[in-house]
């Protein structure tokens, strides 16, 4: 397959710039498994939507204030995007800046201190940091919230805490798990009370989530590594779900990324969940089997993204294609602060939702 197959018109203007004023008042685009019309709903119908016994797993990463601006000892300009905090003072970065950076560049920080080049692996540069404290807790005051590039403005107050979802707990992303931002604590608890239970992983979300795909054959394309945590407690909530007929729901492709990444293969052959921490470069597209969960909570993506191509192997490219023209008709807002899509896999008449 090619990324051309996976291509979209979308107007500018339904770019989200903003978040709105509630986070579940995003508007939801119903996939139905049993190949009915498309559902046009909000975020705050979700309970109605799902059914008791059902799970919920959400990424719970923490958004690092991870860009910075600073100046090189030799004149020129450079914008600063940590991908990862590496331990002690030292960070994985992308560099924007005129020119390439060499080992031993020195650049003095906009927000004080200053940081040196230790050397570059591809598109990322290893920086040592010389702050006044260590460095996780500077960033706190010193960075700014890393707004995806397709929103064009400079990120406000209302963004260090709209740009986070409530559940966030393990610092480490440099982007949001966008699914997640729906979610508000008069939501949950909704959830809760229909019966519905919650679980969490936690993958944080590199820079490289923006990268754009730079080969035409998607088989040649080679993913970012992002770290990731899928632990004990969840697999048995899991397990327990399945035990009882409940249904498995991710919550943003970075779920299902990260529970991917932790299933292994028997000797019966047969993919299980098992717990797991470490690297994933997991590339997931059509002709990839999901076997680890039974619906998708996720926002819209970028035309010829990897995470589009995500969801075209969980529901079928043309499926998920048509629902993208429909959502565009239909004027829903696209990206990290737009609306949403749960999706159910075609074929599974028992996954309908409830209208």
């Amino acid at each position: 397959m090619k990324k051309s197959d996976f291509h979209y018109d979308l107007p500018e203007a339904l770019i989200a710039q903003v978040p709105l004023p509630q986070r579940s008042a995003s508007r939801l685009l119903v996939l139905p498994g049993d190949g009915t019309a498309a559902l046009d709903r909000h975020i705050r119908d979700l309970p109605a939507l799902l059914q008791p016994g059902d799970l919920l797993v959400f990424n719970d990463t923490r958004v690092l204030p991870a860009r910075l601006f600073g100046k090189k000892t030799s004149g020129g300009r450079v914008e600063i995007l940590i991908e990862r905090l590496l331990g002690g003072r030292d960070a994985r970065a992308q560099l924007g800046a005129s020119k390439p950076s060499r080992a031993g560049t020195r650049i003095v920080l906009d927000a004080g201190g200053h940081a040196e080049v230790l050397g570059r692996d591809g598109e990322f540069y290893d920086l040592r940091f010389d702050t006044s404290e260590p460095l996780e807790k500077w960033l706190l005051h010193a960075g700014q919230m890393p707004l995806p590039p397709y929103i064009h403005r400079a990120p406000g107050a209302d963004d260090v805490e709209r740009y986070q979802t409530v559940f966030a707990r393990e610092l480490g992303a440099v982007a949001a798990p966008t699914a997640g931002l729906h979610f508000d604590d008069a939501l949950l608890t909704a959830l809760r009370l229909r019966g519905v239970e919650l679980g969490h992983v936690t993958l944080h979300v590199g820079a490289g989530t923006f990268q754009s795909m730079r080969v035409e054959h998607i088989d040649q394309h080679v993913m970012h590594s992002e770290w990731l945590n899928v632990g004990a407690q969840l697999i048995e909530q899991i397990e327990h779900t399945r035990a009882r007929g409940g249904r498995v729901i991710a919550v943003g492709t970075t779920v299902v990324r990260a529970l991917e990444s932790a299933m292994v293969r028997t000797e019966a052959g047969d993919r299980v969940l098992r717990p797991f921490a470490g690297e994933t470069q997991i590339f997931i597209f059509p002709g990839y089997r999901i076997a680890s969960v039974d619906a998708l909570l996720t926002n819209f993506h970028l035309p010829e993204s990897t995470l589009l191509m995500l969801v075209s192997a969980f529901a079928g490219r043309e499926r998920v294609l048509a629902a993208y023209r429909h959502a565009v008709a239909q004027r829903y807002r696209f990206f990290s602060y737009g609306d949403a899509m749960l999706v159910f896999p075609a074929g599974q008449v028992s996954t309908r939702p409830a209208a």
